[in-house]
């Protein structure tokens, strides 16, 4: 592939950038064009736009496509199988009744809001938010009112716990670029997620569900079953305690794998042992799903009078709702991909970085600006990190302060999500809402989340 060198300026660059999100929202919303086809013909659009050759583009394309479907699809597709398996056994109801006994009818999102927030202290947020899914719809199936009433929560949950709290990628890249402590920095990312949870999960959640009734979706529901080829377990169902192991079982082997990685960090294991090795294959996600899924296929399968081929129809069953899912996510990761590779996050970043604003302010400005152009919150907190880093080290921070900057970076990186973002699109068709209704809650979800985690970090920063 030819190299590429982005000629045009920062103002032309930018300028590109905002007429591609408002040709994507324009073919979407007003000419009700399908966001997946939408999606590949403005990330072509905007690869000529900007200059990219054209013998680079279809790779530009299908390598943005290739690297979001590598993270998301075996997450979604054995995700939503394990989920399918909880539903039709009926153990997503015998946990939701469990969890609404428990803490009463009006404590249930918080309920489900406390148990996305100790699940994503390990798991990623898409197969955090999948493997919830089928006991958060079961819960608002039965309780009613709006969806979002119970799944804001859940959504903020994992996207708290993904971006400011150690082991995930994200705060542990940019820990290790500005040299803060991780210990440290699990702590005040908690500090910082926990409360930032209470208002733009809990708080926001209560708001916007009395304001927009969102049924659960079809598509997700079990109903007789009959379109899976057998029936629900709804007077033998699994107890919760079976339930929730199952659940915790991938949590447990992701786990399992921060755990190795201290101890080589500390020296007590050596990286090329291949016990070691193998170790941190079963933890990785996509293999601790794959288990989980093998293990609740025969639990709630076989050992409870299921035949094989009854298994084998209820997980094919699974797929079908999320295809459509999957490829617009990845789609989604494609025009990230072509706005990365253009050069225009860059541009954004330089233009802030010569304002010269506090390092602090600064890098929240970037890590948002790296945001809004291409879409990944891990990508663009890593980059800020790097970006940062000389100043910050010339400034010489230390402790808390580190930690509180990470924070910062962290809490730019998920300001304002809109159409290149994958997560905008996952959530969107999981809960089955169109464009403006993902604007008006998801979006507005993770800028309360950026805001809050940025004043917190600040006041972290003030008080080290």
């Amino acid at each position: 592939m030819p190299e590429f060198e982005q000629t045009l300026g920062a103002g032309a660059l930018i300028s590109i950038a905002v007429g591609a999100v408002l040709l994507l929202l324009l073919l979407i919303i007003q000419f009700r064009v399908h966001a997946f086809v939408a999606l590949i013909l403005v990330s072509l659009l905007t690869a000529v736009a900007a200059g990219i050759p054209a013998a680079n583009i279809l790779t530009t394309m299908t390598n943005g496509f290739g690297s979001t479907l590598g993270g998301v699809a075996l997450l979604v597709g054995l995700g939503a199988m394990l989920g399918r398996m909880l539903e039709i056994s009926g153990g997503a109801q015998a946990l939701a009744d469990d969890l609404v006994a428990r803490f009463g009818e009006k404590r249930a999102p918080m309920a489900l809001g406390i148990t996305s927030l100790i699940f994503g202290f390990p798991i990623f947020f898409d197969a955090g938010l999948v493997v919830m899914l089928p006991v958060v719809f079961t819960v608002a199936r039965r309780l009613g009112g709006s969806l979002l009433l119970y799944g804001i929560p859940v959504a903020t949950a994992f996207s708290v716990m993904h971006v400011f709290v150690p082991p995930h990628p994200g705060p542990v890249a940019a820990a290790e670029l500005l040299g803060a402590d991780a210990g440290l920095l699990i702590l005040a990312g908690l500090a910082v997620a926990i409360p930032t949870w209470i208002v733009a999960g809990q708080m926001f959640g209560t708001w916007i569900g009395k304001r927009i009734i969102l049924p659960v979706p079809d598509s997700f529901s079990a109903k007789d079953g009959k379109d899976s080829g057998a029936t629900t377990d709804s007077a033998r169902p699994p107890s919760p305690g079976l339930v929730v192991a199952l659940l915790l079982l991938p949590l447990l082997l992701i786990f399992m794998n921060t755990g190795l990685d201290f101890a080589r960090a500390q020296g007590w294991v050596s990286k090329d042992a291949a016990w070691f090795q193998l170790a941190r294959t079963l933890g990785a996600t996509p293999v601790a799903l794959l288990i989980s899924v093998l293990v609740a296929s025969y639990v709630l399968g076989p050992m409870r009078g299921r035949t094989p081929i009854e298994v084998e129809r209820i997980l094919d069953s699974a797929l079908g709702p999320v295809c459509s899912i999957i490829l617009i996510t990845g789609a989604g990761g494609m025009f990230g991909g072509v706005l990365r590779a253009s050069g225009i996050g860059a541009a954004l970043s330089d233009a802030l970085a010569d304002i010269g604003l506090p390092v602090f302010v600064a890098g929240f400005l970037v890590a948002t600006a790296l945001r809004v152009a291409q879409g990944s919150a891990t990508v663009a907190l890593i980059t800020a990190a790097g970006l940062i880093q000389p100043a910050v080290q010339a400034a010489g921070y230390q402790g808390l302060q580190l930690s509180a900057i990470v924070i910062a970076l962290a809490s730019g990186s998920v300001m304002l999500s809109h159409v290149n973002d994958s997560g905008f699109w996952l959530v969107g068709r999981f809960f089955n809402m169109d464009v403006k209704t993902t604007f008006k809650t998801w979006t507005v979800m993770q800028t309360l989340v950026g805001l809050i985690g940025f004043a917190l970090a600040g006041l972290l920063f003030a008080l080290a």
